[in-house]
Order: C-alpha cells, then structure tokens, then sequence
C-alpha cells in the first residue's frame, strides 16, 4: 500500500490591530481590506487595544500574523509589550508586522526586537500582501520541515 501526503492549503489568517490611544484607523481598514481580497483570513480588533487585548485576539483567533498599526509615535513601547504577551502565551511564532509612522531610525531596532517587517506611509498594498504571504509560505515550509 502507498501512501501519499496531501498537504491541506489553507487561507492565513491575520489579525489587524490598532494598539494603544491612537484613534485613527483608516489606513488598519484599507490594509485589513487589501489582505481580505488578496486571500487572507482577516480580523480587525478595532480601536484603542491594550498590548494583552491585541495577544487574546491573537490567540482567540489562532493567527498566522498580527500586524500593528501605529501612528501615535508609541510604537517602542506598545511592539516590545505585544511581542513579550506573545512569548508569554508561547505564540512567538505568529508573525509580526508593524504599519503606520514609523521614523526610519526606530525600524532597524524594531526588526531586532523581532518585527517581521515596517510599513510606512506610501508601502504599496500589492507588496505589503505579497511580502506577507512568501513570508507565511516560508513559515510553513520550515515548519514542514520539523
């Protein structure tokens, strides 16, 4: 008898969250809505999430990514907190994006706390979502691999 491994292709799914006091969301929306048509899985958390709100819905939702949208300058203080909430949960695995006003010295520091990847103003959606999804395909291939 032979067997054959079929591997299941599913959509990933991506939480958008709007931590912190910021009460702006409209560019969360417009990304929310391009990773939707591109094929994701989206799940937009709303407005004013805590770092441990942003990590349940994470979690609730079992999420292949969270990405952050920020544009209140708190975004070295709320990434580090979400990331340390996720190792808490054992969920440092889920990818983390960062979108919004990001100044270019803080990018480098983000990236080395672990942040997949920084958007900023003028990032086009096409190369935000495909960036997204070769970055959850190689995600899973290593994970295949284990």
């Amino acid at each position: 008898m032979c067997l054959k491994l079929i591997l299941v292709e599913r959509p990933y799914r991506v939480v958008v969250a709007k931590p912190g006091l910021d009460g702006h969301d409209r560019g969360a929306k417009v990304i929310a809505r391009a990773l939707r048509d591109a094929g994701f899985e989206v799940i937009y958390t709303g407005l004013h999430q805590t770092p441990e709100q942003v990590v349940a819905a994470v979690v609730q939702e079992d999420a292949d990514a969270v990405g952050l949208s920020l544009l209140s300058g708190a975004h070295m203080t709320l990434v580090p907190r979400i990331l340390a909430e996720l190792e808490k949960v054992h969920m440092e695995d889920v990818l983390v994006i960062v979108g919004g006003i990001i100044p270019e010295d803080d990018i480098a520091p983000l990236m080395e706390l672990g942040v997949g990847a920084v958007f900023t103003p003028g990032s086009s959606l096409p190369a935000i979502s495909s960036w997204l999804e070769k970055a959850l395909d190689q995600r899973e291939q290593g994970l295949a691999t284990i």
